[in-house]
């Protein structure tokens, strides 16, 4: 709090503000409907219905037990330092309309956290649980998937300045945008054939939120560079080109890996989609796209999950099966 800066911050970081939010007198007004948006998408864990889940993860075959563990369990490390990076990212923000902003998308990003360890107490044991967690530390591939982010997420905590906040923030989008879409591509094609539609549907929610998130931080992105055009250069966007080909090349690694001989599941239209929605993310950041010849969505299927921030209220599962139940014991371990 500093009374003698105006209420409108100067810029975005680095700039000055009395610290008062007055959401009708903002530097970038539209960014109120941002924050309406996030606040009506609120949603918890525990009134997803899981009984019918609980039942069928036994049933699983053993390739897809496996490989539902490892997703949770990146999906898990991911949001877990995705809560605390953005976070910080809010403290470091000088307009108080994107500290309070980014404080709901942390705060959404603790939900995703902890719904991931509800998906797993309704299905597996204690031992079980702690063991997936073990997987984001230990499991080669994807440590070796998750290396550069950590590195720059690590680096921005110790040294917060413009450059090193606009360079998070494109990791950000890569963690919103891409990082998961392989997980969440596995957790639909189960409920493509009506397995674990429980999961399904509290993925779906998590999708909804990560691609509001991801709209927001690509905008937030475009307007720090925009305040700070000694950072907008040709240098800065080959940087940026370079982590997207790089981040691409580590999930298409990742996604072989984890979704091999998962039924269902074609590789080669994986690595399309990841290519696919790069393209899209470029594109919001108002960068060209990188693969010309991946425009189109490859997985029609995921569309209805991954295509589209307005129409996500309206997928798959709320035209046919979805059902976002409150239950009465944890887990509606009642209804078993």
């Amino acid at each position: 709090m500093d009374p003698v800066h105006p209420n409108k911050a100067t810029a975005l970081f680095g700039g000055k503000s009395s610290g008062i939010l007055n959401w009708n007198d903002l530097a970038y007004p539209h960014w109120y409907k941002t924050y309406k948006r996030l606040l009506g998408n609120y949603w918890q864990s525990d009134e997803v219905n899981m009984s019918t889940d609980v039942k069928q993860f036994p049933l699983l075959s053993e390739k897809e037990q496996e490989t539902f563990l490892k997703i949770i369990s990146l999906l898990a490390t991911l949001d877990s330092s995705q809560t605390r990076t953005i976070l910080l990212a809010s403290l470091y923000a000088t307009d108080p309309s994107v500290q309070s902003i980014l404080a709901v998308i942390a705060q959404q990003e603790a939900v995703h956290n902890e719904s991931y360890s509800y998906i797993l107490s309704s299905v597996v044991s204690l031992d079980k649980q702690n063991e997936a967690f073990e997987i984001g530390r230990k499991d080669p591939v994807l440590l070796k998937r998750n290396k550069k982010l950590m590195e720059q997420y690590n680096a921005f905590a110790q040294q917060p300045d413009v450059e090193d906040i606009v360079k998070t923030l494109v990791y950000s989008t890569l963690l919103e945008g891409l990082f998961f879409y392989s997980g969440f591509a596995f957790f639909y094609n189960l409920a493509r054939q009506n397995k674990m539609v429980g999961t399904s549907t509290m993925i779906s929610y998590i999708n909804r939120d990560e691609l509001e998130h991801g709209r927001f931080i690509s905008e937030l992105i475009r307007a720090v560079l925009s305040e700070h055009p000694e950072l907008n250069t040709p240098a800065f966007s080959d940087w940026v080109y370079a982590r997207f080909r790089e981040s691409v090349d580590l999930e298409t690694e990742w996604s072989e890996y984890v979704l091999q001989d998962v039924e269902g599941i074609d590789l080669e239209e994986m690595a399309g989609f990841i290519k696919y929605r790069a393209n899209k993310m470029l594109r919001m950041i108002g960068l060209s796209e990188l693969y010309p010849e991946h425009v189109e969505n490859p997985m029609k299927w995921i569309r209805a999950y991954a295509d589209n921030f307005d129409a996500t209220k309206t997928d798959f599962f709320e035209q046919k099966s979805r059902s976002y139940t409150k239950v009465s014991d944890l887990n509606g371990f009642d209804e078993l």
